[in-house]
């Protein structure tokens, strides 16, 4: 992959790991539709670090609140006196049904990634997804009265994102509407959910890198492709933190629609 291929990877990971529309799908999409070089598993791991830092940015000061939130409440024997530290547990329930599936069916989550076919038909999936999130009158639960219940729920839906062509800030922003969160509540925690799921996939894939030993011959690509994602994923944070305050879910219906009879209307005749 060179390193123009590189930036547009890195560019889809930013922009649809954030945008409700499934970056799974479209990193799985996007260089057959293109026929550019199948990402490497480097290059994959490489992207999603990208997204990371800009999630880790975007939210540094919600982080460390959190962080001292859990910490003081566990020096003081009282891990949930503070919203803060509640915070933090809720999004560490939420992250057990995603990381349980995930070790347990690795390979069968694997080999979908290489099946374009089936991420086109899971973008229709997030369709009905983003549908129903918009039919749902959003609540005004604000994340300070999130309960356990709520997290694990949230939780259970970014599980479903294992599929390519789900959306995991759609299916969790989707859950957060049914339990009564208003838009922007449900969409801040998610991209906080999102930071476990992304560090460890990364983490994961970056041990394997290490091991095959292919960092030093791709790192060119890979930093263009590092902070190519970065910055649209930072981007698409405040985008899609705006666009809810006022607006709604429909546009990206109509993209991942659209999306997906594209990619089946060139699958079929290519």
């Amino acid at each position: 992959m060179n390193i123009f291929e590189a930036i547009i990877l890195g560019v889809v990971q930013g922009a649809t790991e954030f945008l409700p529309i499934s970056s799974s799908g479209h990193l799985v999409l996007i260089p057959y539709l293109l026929r550019m070089a199948e990402p490497g598993l480097s290059m994959i791991a490489i992207v999603h670090e990208g997204t990371l830092l800009a999630v880790l940015v975007y939210f540094r000061r919600d982080i460390w609140a959190i962080v001292r939130g859990v910490l003081a409440g566990l020096w003081q024997r009282r891990p949930l006196a503070t919203p803060e530290a509640r915070l933090g547990w809720y999004i560490a329930v939420g992250t057990i049904p995603a990381g349980v599936a995930g070790l347990l069916l690795e390979d069968f989550f694997a080999e979908m990634f290489s099946a374009p076919m089936i991420a086109a038909g899971m973008l229709l999936v997030t369709a009905v997804l983003l549908i129903v999130g918009e039919r749902l009158l959003s609540g005004q639960k604000p994340l300070e009265k999130m309960s356990w219940l709520d997290a694990i729920m949230i939780g259970v839906f970014q599980m479903f994102a294992l599929f390519p062509g789900i959306s995991r800030s759609g299916s969790t922003i989707v859950a957060g509407l049914i339990r009564g969160l208003n838009r922007e509540t449900a969409a801040r925690f998610s991209f906080l959910l999102g930071i476990p799921a992304i560090l460890g996939a990364g983490l994961l894939s970056l041990v394997d890198i290490v091991q095959a030993g292919s960092l030093a011959s791709e790192w060119p690509g890979m930093l263009a492709g590092f902070m190519a994602a970065a910055v649209s994923g930072y981007a698409c944070i405040h985008f899609l933190l705006t666009w809810l305050k006022r607006r709604n879910l429909y546009i990206f219906v109509v993209y991942v629609v659209l999306m997906s009879l594209f990619s089946f209307i060139v699958i079929a005749f290519r």
